[in-house]
């Protein structure tokens, strides 16, 4: 089996334009979540989000591109662009043929869908662009990323909830473990922030009108989010050989069911995807540092979450720090485990775990060391970054310290 590290990193959220500056609000424990702007907010009892402020399209894609990409693509592009330029990689020949893309989303070209049925039901248009369908389709952020780079190889998009990230970035780890790619750009993104998309959410009755506050007694929802992060995973012998910057190494991955209940977690079916990272990477479970958490700030998912981290390291798990990043950023959704993987790659190259902001009140339930509110200075060799999606879809990475 082949050794699997990250070369390139790129990011476009509610928290910064880049890494440089997402990593800096991380380390500040800066707030991105506020009044949502866009049409007919008024018409929507929930209000606020992490919401990419001030972004313009015009400023980065011609008109062409513009009618072709829907935001999430968008968000996409920018992210692998600032990703792939770190890494340093050129695709051609023998490399292009054996690098490919796997990326995550969960409501791909939403806005697309929001503005047409809008115009076709509400304008009451009986014609809409010719782009439509590949504007929309769940995978025109990976296709575009792959014709954007030359990315011949393996390309795909996965579509598993608030996983979606994570069970993408797994994939990419299996695919150049096995031997069947070298280099694989890899990630997630989401745009669901538009009348329809969260009048959705708002269905659900999960989310909170005012903040996002991970594992506090008095949280009181999950807020949304949008954005991206991607990745560049190569073979370590292939980035070695060619003296590329290593950020971190990717050791384990592993993905369960509940096969429970749509929408209610499960502590055991967490529990074995945390299990089962670890026994992947080959590491004890005391080698672990630091876990970034699912955290929506729902009780479900808070209280199953922490049981489960309980359940698998015993007596290790008071030594373990946990935070929520959710908390800055919001939740977004498939995009969400690309960014939080930010988080941990900081923890590992920098010495420095992302706070839990907004923790206000201790829950007996969430009993572990959350890092409340500010960032902390601490050396971490190895740690976990979780995801546990609607539908009991579970998926759990594990890092070293390159």
């Amino acid at each position: 089996m082949k050794r699997v590290v990250i070369t390139g990193q790129g990011t476009i959220n509610p928290l910064g334009r880049s890494v440089a500056e997402t990593v800096e609000a991380m380390r500040e424990g800066r707030c991105g979540i506020g009044p949502l702007e866009f049409r007919d907010v008024d018409r929507l009892a929930i209000k606020i989000g992490g919401q990419v402020k001030g972004y313009d399209p015009e400023t980065e894609f011609n008109r062409q591109q513009i009618a072709l990409y829907d935001r999430f693509t968008q968000f996409t592009l920018l992210a692998a662009r600032e990703a792939i330029a770190q890494s340093g990689l050129r695709f051609g020949g023998e490399l292009a043929a054996r690098s490919g893309v796997v990326l995550g989303t969960s409501g791909g070209g939403l806005q697309t869908s929001d503005e047409n049925y809008r115009s076709v039901y509400e304008e009451g248009k009986n014609r809409v662009h010719p782009f439509v369908v590949p504007k929309l389709m769940n995978n025109a952020a990976a296709s575009h990323v792959s014709m954007a780079h030359n990315l011949k190889g393996p390309s795909f998009t996965v579509a598993t909830a608030c996983a979606s990230s994570n069970h993408a970035m797994g994939q990419a780890f299996n695919l150049i473990r096995c031997g069947m790619a070298t280099v694989m750009v890899t990630g997630g993104s989401e745009s669901m922030l538009c009348f329809g998309g969260v009048k959705a959410w708002e269905g659900l009755r999960v989310m909170s009108k005012d903040a996002c506050r991970p594992f506090s007694a008095n949280r009181n929802g999950m807020v949304q989010g949008e954005g991206a992060g991607v990745f560049v995973f190569e073979e370590y012998e292939h980035a070695r050989a060619r003296g590329a910057e290593i950020l971190a190494e990717v050791i384990g991955f592993a993905m369960t069911s509940d096969a429970a209940d749509i929408v209610m977690p499960s502590k055991q079916g967490a529990a074995r995807a945390i299990r089962g990272a670890m026994q992947d990477a080959g590491v004890p479970f005391e080698a672990v540092g630091y876990i970034n958490a699912h955290g929506t700030g729902t009780a479900a998912n808070d209280k199953t979450e922490c049981a489960a981290v309980a359940d698998v390291f015993g007596a290790h798990a008071d030594k373990l720090m946990i935070s929520s990043t959710k908390s800055m950023h919001g939740h977004l959704i498939g995009g969400t485990g690309a960014v939080e993987l930010l988080a941990c790659i900081m923890a590992l190259r920098d010495g420095v775990i992302a706070p839990t902001i907004g923790y206000e009140e201790a829950d007996p339930e969430c009993a572990l060391d959350v890092v409340p509110n500010e960032a902390r200075d601490a050396k971490v060799d190895v740690v976990l970054s979780n995801a546990f999606a609607f539908g009991g879809l579970n998926a759990v990475l594990a890092l070293r310290a390159a």
